[in-house]
């Protein structure tokens, strides 16, 4: 179970790239919820079976894999946009950004004083290097959908080291961050219809023309 799950977790690492390297919102909607639903299988490879394990699992996948992706649909249809054009900085060094990001977490994981049943798991570096992944989008796209993706890939960084720590601190934890997440795509959605019928633009970098009057 545990191969199957670094199995998974590479995976993830190669999702973070086409994210990176695609221009195509729908198609970074896409990765991010097949994301979401390997994240939402990997719980199942590593815990013991229980009914309570299934219901949090159909939830993580019902709302990574469906719900938000969904509503991501619906503000990228109601803004009418279809590619993230002209990014902070380009996809070529995005990628090769998430590379060295990637490279450095394995070296990072390795020196960190985990327990030994841990440290030949792929769970810590893959956390990292996706959590590098979701800051980069945030910080080098211009739309605010493309900026609400990063935020879901830097919360899957988070879910995932937190699956180590599912025995110290119950899996309901993970539930309530859903939950958080959840909330806080309606809150963006609602910053992008406003910002989209105001502005007729998705591009933040022009919030920062707005002056006082």
């Amino acid at each position: 179970m545990i191969a199957l799950a670094d199995q998974l977790l590479v995976l993830v690492l190669l999702i973070n790239f086409v994210v990176l390297g695609t221009s195509r919102l729908i198609f970074s909607i896409r990765a991010v919820a097949v994301q979401g639903v390997i994240l939402g299988i990997l719980p199942a490879l590593i815990h013991p079976f229980s009914w309570h394990l299934v219901g949090i699992i159909s939830m993580i996948l019902a709302t990574k894999g469906a719900v938000i992706p969904l509503l991501l649909y619906r503000a990228m249809r109601s803004a009418g946009i279809k590619r993230e054009v002209e990014p902070f900085l380009g996809y070529v060094p995005t990628l090769l950004l998430g590379a060295v990001f990637t490279a450095l977490s394995f070296g990072f994981a390795g020196k960190l004083p985990m327990l030994a049943e841990h440290q030949n798991y792929m769970f810590v570096p893959a956390s990292i290097a996706t959590l590098m992944t979701g800051f980069l989008i945030l910080t080098t796209r211009r739309k605010a959908i493309s900026q609400v993706l990063g935020y879901l890939v830097l919360e899957n960084g988070i879910f995932i080291f937190g699956l180590l720590l599912a025995e110290a601190m119950p899996i309901m934890v993970e539930a309530g961050a859903l939950l958080d997440l959840l909330v806080g795509t309606f809150v963006m959605g609602i910053v992008i219809n406003h910002i989209s019928r105001e502005f007729s633009s998705l591009d933040t970098s022009r919030l920062t023309s707005l002056k006082e009057e």
